[in-house]
């Protein structure tokens, strides 16, 4: 805890591990967060002493080296959704099976699969996605029919989607249907969007990097803890990672094309198709990795202010 002014309300949630900052603030601002049993605003901040409740929950202070965090790998299997609401069939929760409360960092599409992070640390989240802060995620892509130069160079150069240009990106060709992408971006669905404008289809997409650390030889549906040398490179490179919202201008403008576009569109029998909606969740998927770590417990507390939903983290691919 941080003396003299405390600290601000949704950076003590999410140290805490129960959830990123940006869930925190959506909590704060649906009243269901409570210190020392009133409903708390945006700008509050946390004191020594002060007892924060989300919902029914405590929030429990964090030690000062984060020696409780939990932060994994998991390669994730075509059918699983990056969700942290457990009533989403196929939901990444229940297929990662941790015994700690952990959420994705970042997203990836329900038909795409590889690498994705989860950690019960908040506050990490941010740094590692803002778009400012310019950190790699690395794919290998499978299209639907034979790729050139002039497709490499295209896609290499930034791509139009979402009211803005995509990023300049690393593109190599891998064989006459897959290529490897390197993207310091995560707009929604960037890398299936940028192949359906040059009129390709995406049959396969894999994350196998984020920063330092590679998918390897990890199996689908399985994960396993960060090693120490993983986290310290992570660490050394969100060093001074900006977490502000003023990290990722060019993500939020696309964001706030994409739904003005959208709300210009008139409503029709067929919307909810178009939005890739499905009658059925996918299949769980169990853990079959090691064992997880301990951590902080979360009890429960006789404060009623509304329980709060979950939100979806992240940007998808």
């Amino acid at each position: 805890m941080t003396s003299g002014d405390g600290i601000r309300l949704n950076k003590f949630i999410s140290d805490s591990g129960y959830c990123s900052r940006r869930e925190a603030d959506a909590h704060i601002g649906e009243g269901a967060v409570t210190v020392n049993g009133s409903v708390a605003g945006l700008g509050t901040r946390v004191m020594p002493g002060d007892t924060v409740k989300v919902g029914w929950q405590k929030i429990k202070n964090v030690p000062d080296n984060k020696s409780d965090r939990v932060y994994i790998a998991y390669n994730k299997p075509v059918g699983i959704t990056c969700t942290t609401d457990q009533n989403v069939a196929g939901n990444i929760i229940d297929a990662v099976r941790h015994k700690e409360r952990v959420f994705p960092v970042g997203r990836l599409d329900n038909p795409s699969e590889g690498l994705i992070f989860l950690t019960s640390d908040g506050d990490i989240v941010n740094k590692i996605l803002r778009v400012g802060n310019a950190h790699e995620k690395e794919y290998v892509v499978t299209v639907n029919k034979p790729i050139s130069g002039q497709f490499v160079e295209k896609m290499s150069s930034g791509i139009p989607i979402l009211g803005t240009r995509t990023k300049p990106c690393k593109v190599v060709m891998q064989s006459a249907l897959s290529f490897k992408i390197i993207l310091t971006q995560g707009l929604n669905r960037q890398i299936r969007r940028m192949c359906e404008y040059l009129g390709y289809e995406v049959v396969k997409l894999k994350r196998v990097r984020i920063m330092s650390v590679k998918l390897g030889t990890l199996k689908s549906g399985q994960w396993r803890n960060l090693t120490d040398k993983e986290m310290a490179g992570i660490r050394e490179a969100i060093a001074t990672s900006d977490n502000s919202a003023a990290a990722s201008p060019g993500k939020k403008a696309a964001q706030k094309s994409h739904k003005t576009a959208q709300s210009k569109v008139p409503p029709t029998g067929n919307a909810k198709l178009k939005s890739g909606a499905t009658k059925s969740g996918p299949k769980k998927v169990a853990n079959t990795s090691g064992r997880a770590r301990s951590g902080n417990a979360i009890g429960k507390s006789s404060a009623k202010p509304r329980k709060p939903g979950r939100r979806k983290p992240g940007s998808r691919k």
